[in-house]
């Protein structure tokens, strides 16, 4: 006696059909993030330029505290919110020809009278302290520093070509005062403003 089989049919398989999806354009995510990377990085440059600048020691006129090709920051809003103090280092345009900036120390300030005689220096009569020195001066003189002008000196004072030679800075013409040592690596170091009146003995 046959037995029937039913008939053997494939089974049905159910499947949930993902749809598809474009594939992400890598490229262009790329160069989208390099042109923000990009904008983020010229910000910062033109913010951080507008608060501060970078100079090279071209002489030898500041030494023994600064030496031929460090590199400095000068902070430029130093006296946008502030005055000037005696022991300041500076950066001011001077009115060479090509002009130039120079870099020197604050010593007199508007109003003082500042006297070089037997190698002391004397602001308003009170010898002032400086143990930044290279020497002492081997010169002699007096000058009155008029008003919104400033007297400056190098501290190598008998190889500096400063104010007891050409004369007064004018308060407009100053950069900014200078900060930090940043380069070489060896040399790096916080710049020190002390009042050097408040200091002298």
């Amino acid at each position: 006696m046959m037995e029937d089989y039913p008939e053997l049919r494939p089974a049905k398989v159910e499947t949930t059909e993902q749809p598809e999806t474009a594939p992400k354009n890598t490229f262009s995510e790329l160069v989208s993030e390099a042109i923000k990377t990009l904008l983020l990085a010229l910000v910062l440059y033109f913010a951080i330029s507008a608060v501060t600048d970078r100079v090279r020691v071209e002489n030898i006129s500041m030494q023994p505290t600064l030496y031929e090709g460090e590199l400095l920051v000068v902070y430029k809003l130093a006296y946008q919110f502030g005055e000037p103090h005696r022991g300041d280092i500076i950066v001011f345009h001077h009115n060479t020809e090509p002009p130039e900036d120079y870099i020197k120390r604050v010593i007199g300030l508007p109003g003082d009278t500042v006297t070089i005689q037997s190698g002391q220096v004397t602001i308003n009569d009170q010898v002032i302290n400086e143990p930044y020195l290279a020497s002492v001066p081997a010169y002699d003189g007096s000058w009155q520093v008029p008003q919104d002008m400033l007297f400056v000196l190098g501290d190598n004072r008998n190889r500096s070509s400063d104010s007891h030679v050409w004369g007064f800075v004018p308060q407009e013409s100053v950069v900014g005062r200078a900060v930090i040592i940043y380069w070489p690596l060896n040399s790096i170091r916080i710049l020190s403003h002390d009042d050097i009146v408040q200091a002298a003995p």
